[in-house]
């Protein structure tokens, strides 16, 4: 019988709880031969707890699995997975990081074994990225824990998209472009449709809904640990998937802040920060209090550099920061989150000082505190007690806001923070951040998202460690940012 006659993959009944939280509740999901389904939910959704029983990585409480015509039972597993040709991209990257991308293909791949593996490796993980990725600048002997976040994205997706004894049939993208600039996240939506085309099915969760209209044949959208609306992806514009979606906040595209009235403020109020980049020169940074300042430009030119620079603060020449700091990490995992403390402690962190009583940390205070910004920044859990882990990817970074914003910081550095944020919760934040610039907090912001560049009141363009433009806010358009990228622009 032919296997295009049955689906690539199709899961009937999934259900799956953690102790009294509904992750699913009776999921049905199907995914043809050659489709790319676009799967779209707010934090909490249940996307994530669904990729994780595809992947085999977690066993549904109830539901069946089929994989073609073939129904796997209880010993479903990643090995069971890998065996049928289902490859998943962890929106937290699960690469070793003290092996080399080579060994981590090696890892991925049982058939590379044997006299010369590596040199099979290497050429096999070497020749996928620059498939997907023309110009990607990573080498198969780079240490993965070397590599900056969006590579380590890179090489993770290249590693899924291999294929040694096994057919490919189909691969879960679990938010895959969150650390990517612009111009590598379209290489890898067009290699996707490439390969779709060629018979290969593809899941692609993403909170960036123009990428899932764009790309997706077919769009899946969750709530509440169920599937509440499928339809070609055709049938669907951008407002009726965030309404399909139930997302509080969220209307349409963004507004503006108001040009002209925040402009003033380069002329109104103190500069709290001055800084040139260590390497690279170009212009120089300038920062007035209550400004959203973005930094942009293609991953890895520099800007993480200049906020670990800002964050280094006054031990540093050329470099000049005025008021405290507070920083928000994009790379939750490595540089954010506390992974062995509670919710409330992760987010309280950064406000001990103003949580002493007699010397001694005063837990009632910090209950209250870690309570209030769970409310305000809608952080989808039932007890703040809880383990950091225990929240989704997209929770877990609102806390990360909520401790920095808890803070007594007066200056909030953010590297690529809206990671695995859903559409509706970023919404609020930009609202957030608005409102704590209008009472004289000062942001400085790297997105990779050009859309968020309409929120900041200047942005400087980073290319090849050098700030190349800066950019007023009706200036910072997703044309001129593309174009400083690639070439100089003088633009002051």
């Amino acid at each position: 019988m032919c296997l295009a006659a049955f689906p690539a993959i199709s899961l009937t009944g999934a259900t799956k709880s953690f102790g009294a939280v509904r992750a699913l509740e009776r999921v049905d999901l199907v995914v043809a031969p050659g489709e790319c389904l676009g799967l779209v939910g707010h934090n909490g959704a249940g996307k994530s707890t669904l990729m994780h029983v595809l992947a085999g990585t977690l066993a549904a409480d109830a539901g069946e699995l089929r994989v073609g015509a073939t129904l796997l039972g209880r010993g479903y597993s990643p090995a069971v997975a890998y065996r049928y040709g289902i490859r998943c991209v962890f929106q937290e990257l699960s690469l070793c990081p003290n092996l080399s991308v080579a060994e981590n293909t090696r890892i991925f791949h049982g058939a590379l074994k044997g006299f010369g593996w590596k040199a099979k490796a290497r050429a096999l993980i070497g020749a996928k990225l620059d498939e997907i990725f023309p110009g990607h600048g990573i080498a198969p002997d780079d240490e993965v824990a070397d590599l900056s976040i969006g590579k380590r994205q890179m090489a993770e997706i290249a590693c899924a998209f291999t294929v040694t004894d096994t057919p490919l049939r189909l691969v879960i993208l679990d938010e895959p472009t969150s650390s990517l600039d612009a111009s590598t996240a379209q290489q890898l939506l067009t290699f996707l449709r490439t390969e779709v085309a060629k018979g290969t099915s593809a899941i692609l969760i993403s909170h960036l809904l123009k990428e899932i209209l764009k790309t997706s044949d077919r769009i899946v959208v969750m709530k509440d640990g169920k599937a509440v609306d499928a339809r070609p992806a055709a049938q669907f514009t951008r407002d009726t998937l965030v309404a399909a979606m139930g997302t509080v906040g969220e209307h349409g595209k963004a507004e503006a802040a108001p040009g002209a009235k925040r402009s003033a403020l380069r002329a109104s109020q103190p500069v709290v920060i001055r800084a040139k980049p260590h390497t690279g020169g170009g212009q120089e940074l300038l920062v007035h209090r209550g400004e959203v300042v973005g930094l942009a430009g293609l991953a890895g030119h520099g800007q993480t550099r200049m906020l670990l620079q800002l964050f280094d603060g006054g031990r540093l020449a050329d470099t000049t920061v005025s008021e405290p700091v507070a920083f928000i990490a994009g790379d939750r995992q490595t540089d954010g989150v506390f992974p062995l403390w509670s919710i409330a402690r992760n987010i309280s962190i950064g406000s001990f000082a103003t949580l002493l009583s007699g010397g001694l940390l005063n837990i009632q205070k910090e209950d209250a505190l870690a309570q209030s910004w769970r409310d305000k920044i809608g952080i989808r859990t039932p007890d703040i007690g809880n383990p950091i882990l225990s929240l989704s990817g997209g929770n877990q970074q609102k806390a990360l806001f909520a401790r920095a914003l808890a803070s007594l910081a007066r200056i909030v550095l953010m590297d690529d923070p809206m990671r695995g944020v859903d559409v509706g919760t970023k919404q609020e934040v930009y609202e957030l951040i608005r409102a704590e610039a209008e009472a004289g907090r000062t942001f400085v912001w790297y997105t990779t998202e050009l859309d968020e560049l309409a929120y900041c009141d200047h942005t400087y363009v980073f290319r090849n460690g050098a700030i190349v433009a800066g950019l007023g806010q009706a200036e910072a358009t997703e044309e001129r940012v593309l174009a400083s990228s690639f070439h100089e622009d003088s633009a002051a």
